[in-house]
């Protein structure tokens, strides 16, 4: 039997609050994240609201920069390089990993994923270019907006010298980093891998792109609470949010060597392409189904031991139909014994970083006992309104076994599996 991959330490930063506790008491209540755009003019765009990841002037557990980075870096580098630094010092603070000699620091890797990278310092360097010319251009442009910089600058921080990576597949983006981080542990490439994802993607030219694309939710602008609607049958798009999420992997034996607390075991993880469609899954949900099952069979479990799917669902038409039918082949029959929430109801869609964030609640569950809910599920489609769909509050439910599911665009799909420690 291959060697067990664990979970050691965590970090987010999220719409409901910086730092797990706070991200995992909002969470487990159902409370709601998302809100009035304020980071830029939105009256004229078809959806004008945001899972924003609040300052600590407007909340006490919100975002504060100025901890991680001094106003010279912080002008240096785009919001989603900060979410990461920050979600990663309180991962390996946690994980009390701070590799001291050249061999740990060699074995020690970085891989933390995004869906677009620095998106407002490219519109924000277009703009100065069109306005003022190309002599106003800082020297530290490109490096501020490069997807990999998250994973490069946490590196850096951190002297993690081992594997480095950053997959850019949208949506499944930090899933993927998960997966890969597995991978590269299970291979012997590594002992101790810091894996994630971030994304701060809010701005007006993405919101103008993915309005035109119909993609995002507009017929609830003036209550944004109510927005964010995974399979409800009153669902009309995505809400997009901001955040990072952070996990420190490493192989058991390393972990128990060093007195270490294993927080969860990475048991399985699967990855599939649908080759379909560019932003459309396949109707049928084949993809996430695939990617579903090698996640069970690298497992070596079975459909009946999964306890809990956090679903990828965003509140999307299609993509929501797609997974509801993934879902509905794989747990055919399973009925109320099946728990499924989308903690997008709650912060939205945080494109690149979901699937970290989704993972840390996943984790957070197997631990506590209690299921996340979903929000504003009033109307379950019929697919999956034989589940035990958590609503408003979180469901007091141990479980063994929870799988998490991460799509994006280009008919990438990706899914995990976390268990609990023996």
């Amino acid at each position: 039997m291959s060697e067990r991959i664990v979970v050691t330490g965590m970090g987010v930063v999220s719409p409901l609050g910086t730092g797990v506790d706070a991200f995992w008491r909002r969470l487990s209540k159902g409370e709601n994240g998302i809100r009035r755009l304020t980071r830029f003019k939105a009256d004229d765009l078809a959806c004008q609201i945001a899972g924003e990841v609040p300052s600590i002037e407007e909340d006490p557990d919100g975002f504060d920069a100025d901890r991680y980075l001094e106003p010279k870096e912080q002008k240096r580098t785009d919001r989603f390089i900060h979410f990461a630094l920050a979600a990663a010092e309180e991962a390996v603070a946690q994980a009390g990993w701070v590799p001291a000699t050249d061999l740990e620091k060699n074995r020690t890797g970085t891989i933390i994923g995004s869906g677009v990278g620095g998106f407002p310092a490219m519109t924000a360097a277009t703009r100065l270019v069109d306005d003022k010319g190309p002599r106003r251009v800082s020297p530290f442009m490109v490096p501020s907006f490069l997807a990999n910089l998250a994973s490069g600058q946490v590196s850096i921080r951190h002297g993690f010298k081992g594997p480095l990576g950053a997959p850019v597949t949208a949506c499944a983006a930090s899933l993927q980093a998960i997966g890969d981080a597995v991978r590269i542990l299970k291979s012997g490439e590594a002992d101790v891998m810091l894996a994630g994802g971030a994304e701060a993607c809010l701005d007006r030219v993405s919101y103008a792109g993915f309005c035109a694309a119909r993609a995002m939710s507009s017929r609830r602008n003036d209550d944004p609470a109510l927005a964010s609607r995974p399979f409800d049958k009153a669902r009309d798009g995505f809400v997009m949010g901001e955040g990072a999420g952070a996990l420190v992997l490493e192989t058991e034996r390393h972990a128990l060597e060093r007195g270490a607390r294993p927080l969860a075991i990475v048991s399985g993880y699967g990855t599939t392409a649908d080759a379909y469609h560019v932003t459309s899954s396949s109707p049928d949900g084949d993809g996430g189904l695939r990617a579903m099952q090698l996640a069970l069979a690298s497992a070596q479990l079975k459909p009946a031991d999964i306890g809990y799917v956090n679903a990828h669902s965003t509140s999307t038409p299609v993509g929501d139909a797609a997974e509801m039918a993934a879902l509905d082949t794989l747990f055919q029959g399973r009925g109320k014994t099946l728990a499924v929430s989308s903690s997008k109801s709650m912060i939205g869609h945080l494109l690149g970083a979901a699937g970290a964030v989704e993972a840390i609640a996943c984790i957070c569950a197997l631990r506590s006992g209690i299921l996340p809910p979903s929000r504003n599920l009033d109307e379950p489609e019929e697919a999956v309104a034989g589940f035990e769909l958590i609503q408003g509050q979180g469901l007091k439910r141990p479980v063994d076994h929870i799988i998490s599911n991460g799509f994006g665009f280009g008919g990438v799909n990706a899914a995990a599996i976390f268990s609990k420690v023996d």
